[in-house]
């Protein structure tokens, strides 16, 4: 006979608690949920009035048998019931993060409605009973509605996820009473809560520590038998710390109640190691044998430990002097200065000031408006602007930051230094994106220091620090940026080894070429600057190591060269605007934050600081890093494709090679802006094709790009499909083919093979290579030319297109596409082959005819050829060319038919080409026959020299 099923949850259960048995119990219909031994006093309160309208079982009632099978439910830990033995399976259901692994054979309930992301664990019942259609009853819907409002504050605690509040609406349709919600949820205390409460108000003490407001309350109530959780509640509210503790004598033991309003702080942590536990936001703990001042003293020592700093002015800031206003400038003016550079207000400086005592107020763009809307252009700055000399240093909190922005009204503060100069300035937005999207976990800057130790070598790992090390020295930050940011976020850079050559773009918040000028008299290598755009290159030799890289050497490590970059680009951090669409930006230096907003999506806009006090700061003020975890492209702004419609190739290109999406809006915008992409240059054209070619599966983004309309924007005529596609794919197979026969052919040459293995090579290689449709030798063009053939090949004329002269439209593409002089001839040869196929797969043609044409192609030509065209006709002779045809020539050369009595001369390369062809089509057997046949041509010639 098999045993029975039991739902269990947490002592002290509140309505989540007790929500999450009923919900289990709706599921699993055969099992009996076990109400716990003690329950909160709203939860206890509800139940007195409802119990028997509920399958809940107390433990004294439970029947005699062995429990086969327990299942917890928002919680990992249990009081034992009857009947459970060694033997019994366990299966948690719980919505919080384990601190700990499982014990063996223990189960996790794998739903598949999404992971286990929810503010409630109600919530995880309540989608199943939505997904299996169940209709509930008006009583059973209010309490599990119960418990998804307590545990999401009414779906306003940060934790609460879209999926609360779907159930919540859903819950609500089948009747839940919100009225019964409201009643229990504000539950009045009892007179021993009021009591304590107001004594533990009055012992309230705030302390800062690692920066985070945290609220101590301590007091003695022996006779006090209430939970602790209203009053705790009651002064999360009073104080809105960022964290809380009561710690309460009640005799017998000491017991702590913790609560958290940001995962800075993890009392739930701090609960475990006092002897507790608990979550991140909510936790408890029962001491014995000490006292009041103790457990406080160890709080304390616990979050000194781990409690992560509070986010500073200096990690949102843009560092740099900002753009700032005179105050006697007109306002006019200083309107254009905020649409060039998109800003939404300036710092107005006294004339000639440059300090925070020189800062006169602030000029906003929406001032501004109503000036320049009055016709009041000309009025001086002063007359308009918002008075004060409102600034904030870089290593204020954010709080504070926040409080200033309150008090003061401004959406921009200048930061200053400790002599008052102005070095940044941060505004209202950079303080929403930190607690944006991410929420109030991402209010730390990411640390990608660990990411960077995986994916370099110790010497690259050295080298930057070095870098970062000499900026800070000079007064500069420094920042890692591009691609290589974002492929180490997308775990690209990094594929299980270190990488020998890594090359980086480095942008400077300062002078890049004076950086790198000092970096090169340090350690060496070759610079090359460019004083115009404000960039350096710096090259590293391998020539310029052994002197110079001493210093950078690990102990007992030998030669320090290992894994040394190619080269770092060091580029100022500027800024664009763009006069009209389409057209090259202009450029100004400004900070790292506007240097990351002229780049074309946000995936792009990631980047690293190197300086020793942020090292491995990760900075993201564009969302770039939310769009990565969810796979999205996404432009900066609206006008992003309207300014450079090149980005619409670039986007395809990134959501092709990573798998991604164009989000919903960028689509939109780059539909909108393909008509500008016929104002774009072709060298621009061809520049972002080549590129596309580069990646491992091209024609995935050239059939996007067909789909979005693009490719025929770009040449009426140019289309692909499936056909492409595939030719695209038996390109790179052939290409796979040749490559490995090579290699093979080089390895039996070199002599890592014995005779016997290289003969069996040599054969299996060759048999390989002739199944193929073709095979040639010294196919080195670049992949991009022979990925340019497919797609153009189309577009070719062939003889029987009498109206399009070849030579009109080899030209017309060639200027379209501003193809490079090796492409535009492959095109030229592609054409012609093209134009030869009548012949080449003419049933009648003879080989010779075949060599001559194909001869004068080159060998990417010829392998495009068998791989564009399924004649089975034509295949077959480009296999008979590439294997028999093309090595057949005479045995006589031009000694022997100066044997024969002829001059040297033209005639020479005539005769032999003849006997070549007389040989190809069978005309003449090698050996004594070409001599015949050469003396009959040279009688010939001679009779008519005679004539």
């Amino acid at each position: 006979m098999s045993g029975r099923t039991v739902i269990l949850t947490h002592e002290h259960a509140d309505f989540d608690a007790i929500a999450s048995l009923l919900g289990a119990s709706l599921l699993f219909t055969e099992a009996q949920p076990v109400l716990p031994h003690k329950i909160k006093r709203n939860v206890a309160g509800f139940l007195s009035l409802y119990l028997n309208q509920f399958p809940f079982v107390e433990p004294r009632h439970l029947p005699r048998g062995r429990v086969e099978r327990a299942v917890l439910v928002d919680t990992r830990s249990y009081n034992a019931v009857k009947g459970m033995d060694e033997s019994t399976d366990f299966l948690v259901v719980d919505h919080h993060s384990a601190a700990h692994p499982l014990p063996p054979g223990w189960a996790v309930w794998q739903e598949s409605l999404g992971p286990h992301t929810t503010g409630a664990n109600a919530t995880l019942f309540v989608e199943r009973l939505m997904h299996q259609n169940r209709r509930l009853s008006s009583l059973t819907s209010t309490l599990l509605a119960l418990g998804i409002y307590e545990d999401t504050g009414s779906l306003l605690y940060a934790s609460t996820t879209h999926r609360d509040i779907r159930c919540a609406a859903w819950l609500v349709e089948q009747g839940a009473r919100l009225e019964v919600v409201r009643r229990y949820l504000h539950y009045p205390p009892t007179l021993a809560q009021q009591e304590l409460t107001a004594q533990l108000t009055e012992s309230a003490e705030h302390l800062t520590i690692a920066g985070r407001n945290i609220v101590f309350a301590v007091a003695e109530a022996h006779k006090y038998e209430d939970e602790l959780s209203g009053p705790a509640q009651v002064l999360m509210d009073l104080f809105d710390p960022d964290a809380l503790f009561l710690i309460v004598d009640m005799g017998p033991h000491i017991q702590v109640v913790a609560r958290s309003s940001t995962d800075a702080v993890d009392v739930g942590m701090v609960a475990e190691r006092l002897g507790g536990g608990g979550h991140r936001r909510a936790a408890a703990a029962l001491l014995q044998g000490t006292t009041l001042a103790e457990v406080r003293r160890r709080i304390v020592d616990l979050i000194q430990e781990d409690a992560s700093p509070p986010a500073t002015v200096s990690q949102i800031m843009s560092r740099g002097r900002p753009h700032t206003l005179d105050e006697e400038m007109p306002v006019g003016e200083a309107m254009d200065l905020m649409k060039r550079y998109g800003h939404e207000g300036f710092p107005v400086l006294r004339k000639g000031g440059i300090g925070r005592g020189q800062l006169a107020g602030i000029m906003t763009r929406r001032d501004a408006d109503r000036a320049l809307n009055h016709r009041l252009g000309t009025l001086p700055v002063q007359k308009i602007m918002r008075q004060g000399s409102h600034a904030i240093g870089a290593d204020a909190p954010v709080g504070e930051l926040h409080r200033l922005m309150v008090e003061s009204g401004w959406g921009q503060i200048p930061v200053v230094d400790e002599a008052g100069a102005l070095t940044g300035i941060v505004t209202r937005t950079d303080l929403l994106k930190l607690w944006g999207e991410e929420g109030e976990a991402q209010a730390q800057i990411p640390d990608v220091s660990r990411e960077l130790e995986q994916a370099l070598t110790e010497s690259q790992h050295r080298l930057l620090g070095m870098v970062g090390g000499t900026a800070a020295e000079m007064g500069y930050a420094v920042y890692i940026v591009g691609g290589f940011v974002r492929d180490l976020i997308l775990d690209r850079a990094n594929t299980g080894r270190k990488s020998s050559s890594i090359d980086m773009d480095l942008v400077v918040e300062g002078d890049a070429i004076l950086l790198a000028e000092q970096i090169q008299a340090n350690c060496g290598g070759r610079l090359v600057t460019h004083g115009r755009f404000g960039t350096a290159k710096w090259i590293l030799d391998e020539s310029d190591y052994p002197l110079s890289w001493g210093d950078l050497q690990s102990p007992g490590q030998e030669g320090g060269q290992e894994g040394l970059p190619a080269h770092f680009d060091f580029v100022t951090a500027r800024t664009e605007f763009y006069t009209e669409p389409t057209v090259l930006p202009t450029v100004e230096q400004g900070s790292i934050k506007l240097d990351l907003h002229r780049r074309d999506f946000t995936i792009n806009t990631l980047a690293i600081a190197l300086t020793p006090d942020r090292w491995g700061d990760l900075l993201d003020f564009y969302g770039g890093l939310t769009d990565l975890r969810t796979g999205q492209v996404r432009v900066l702004h609206s006008l992003s494709f309207v300014d450079d419609p090149t980005r619409i190739l670039r986007a395809v290109r990134y959501e092709q090679r990573f798998g991604f999406s164009i989000e919903t809006r960028t689509e939109e915008h780059l539909l909108d802006a393909v008509p500008l992409l016929e104002r774009v240059t072709a060298a621009r054209f061809r520049q972002e094709l080549d590129r596309i070619f580069q990646e491992a599966r091209p024609e995935e983004a050239i059939l996007r790009l067909d789909e979005l309309g693009v490719l025929k924007q770009i040449h009426s005529d140019l289309r692909a499909g499936a056909a492409f596609a595939r030719n695209c794919a038996a390109l790179r197979t052939r290409l796979t083919a040749m490559h490995q026969f090579s290699d093979q052919m080089e390895a039996c040459e070199s002599g890592l093979y014995s005779d016997e293995g290289r003969e069996k090579v040599e054969a299996a290689a060759t048999a390989r290579v002739a199944r193929m449709a073709s095979s040639e030798s010294g196919l080195e063009a670049p992949i991009e030319r022979l990925y340019w053939g497919v797609l153009i090949y189309d577009l070719l004329p062939s003889e029987l297109e009498i109206d399009r002269s070849p030579s009109d439209v080899e030209l017309a593409l060639s200027e379209r596409f501003r193809l490079r002089g090796e492409t535009r001839q492959l095109t030229r040869q592609l054409q012609q082959l093209k134009m030869s196929l009548p012949l080449l797969a003419g049933k009648k043609t003879v080989p010779s005819t075949v060599v001559h044409i194909l001869d004068q192609a080159q060998p990417a030509a010829r392998v495009l050829l068998s791989i564009l065209e399924v004649d089975p006709i034509l295949r077959e002779r480009l296999l008979c060319y590439a294997q028999t045809w093309r090595h057949v020539s005479p045995s006589m050369d031009g000694k022997d038919l100066e044997k024969l009595g002829l001059k040297p001369g033209p005639l020479y390369g005539e005769i032999l080409r003849r006997l070549r062809a007389a040989l190809l089509d069978g005309d003449v057997q090698a050996g004594a026959a070409e001599w015949e046949f050469a003396k009959g041509i040279v009688s010939e010639k001679l009779e008519k020299s005679f004539e």
